[in-house]
């Protein structure tokens, strides 16, 4: 062991799940356990591929239309990023027993959406085009209802129908930073504009992006644990290299660990997005240490208590096992 190299990890904590992918993953599981496989999952449940293919493993097929799916009356679930309201109307309209995963703080967005709609205001939306949760939060309103902006660019070349009766909301996995900014330049732009009452940006979001900032001056390379279509864990990419970190990327797995030389490295930071199981960190973790001399320091920027509900359908099998 003498003979390895030292390397010190800064390991960020808050890191990984967050309550609304533990949900999601949860309501996949508990529906596989009461009612059997097959249980169909409209797209990713969560942008983590170790997390879909655990659950393939159990019995659950991922399908990115409901055409996919068969009428065999086996449960529907719609994953943690939202769905356009088209989805359970067709659901509906072919008789499907759907459940749906959404992240209440989607969810807020989505009611909050809604309302300025109904209070006849046009609703700017910050978020990235194309991305599952945007689509789901504009598909809760009109065509043309929703002007999605990404950057101060968007927003300098944005018509609106009546700049005195605007609303904006956001995505919920953005970087805490450039949406501040975003949104001031729209406050600037349109003084009278509404918002939401809190903030839309999540608190796992907030939470990992602020636990990066600690380290980043102090690690000479991040890396960050997430998939490359997870929008929270690339915004965590951005935030080391902003706050300092001379180096950052992302890696899906301790597998990716090959594709960079650490033989400088003296201090490595390490997190985890919010959609990546804390068994990825442990095996990142158990890899470098076949290598390196590896001394851990977690840095504890704030304790995380939040816990989401799954669905009363779900639970009532769990309370039921529970008396008996």
């Amino acid at each position: 062991m003498t003979n390895l190299k030292q390397l010190h990890v800064l390991l960020a904590a808050p890191r990984g799940f967050c309550a609304g992918v533990d949900r999601a993953i949860q309501i996949v599981e508990k529906s596989l356990e009461k009612y059997g496989a097959p249980v169909y999952v409209r797209h990713e449940i969560v942008h983590n591929k170790f997390v879909v293919e655990g659950l393939k493993a159990k019995g659950a097929i991922f399908v990115e239309e409901l055409d996919e799916i068969p009428n065999d009356g086996q449960p529907v679930i719609f994953s943690a990023h939202g769905v356009p309201k088209s989805v359970p109307a067709k659901a509906e309209e072919r008789k499907m027993f759907y459940i749906d995963a959404t992240c209440p703080l989607v969810s807020k967005v989505h009611r909050e959406a809604e309302r300025h709609f109904k209070a006849g205001r046009q609703i700017i939306l910050i978020g990235h085009t194309g991305h599952p949760e945007v689509i789901g939060t504009m598909g809760q309103l009109p065509q043309g209802a929703v002007i999605l902006i990404e950057t101060l660019e968007d927003l300098r070349n944005i018509n609106v129908i009546d700049d005195g009766n605007l609303a904006y909301c956001t995505q919920t996995t953005l970087s805490v930073d450039d949406t501040a900014e975003i949104i001031a330049a729209l406050k600037e732009k349109f003084p009278e504009i509404s918002g939401p009452g809190k903030e839309d940006i999540c608190y796992a979001t907030t939470n990992r992006q602020a636990a990066v900032k600690n380290i980043a001056n102090r690690a000479e390379l991040i890396l960050v644990i997430g998939a490359p279509n997870s929008s929270n864990s690339n915004r965590l990419v951005e935030a080391a290299l902003t706050y300092g970190a001379k180096q950052a990327f992302l890696i899906q797995s301790a597998a990716d660990l090959e594709k960079y030389d650490l033989s400088d490295i003296n201090i490595l930071g390490l997190t985890a997005g919010a959609s990546a199981p804390e068994e990825l960190v442990v095996s990142v973790l158990e890899t470098l240490k076949k290598t390196y001399n590896v001394t851990i320091e977690e840095v504890e920027n704030v304790k995380e208590n939040v816990v989401f509900n799954i669905p009363r359908l779900l639970r009532e099998s769990e309370e039921k096992r529970s008396v008996s």
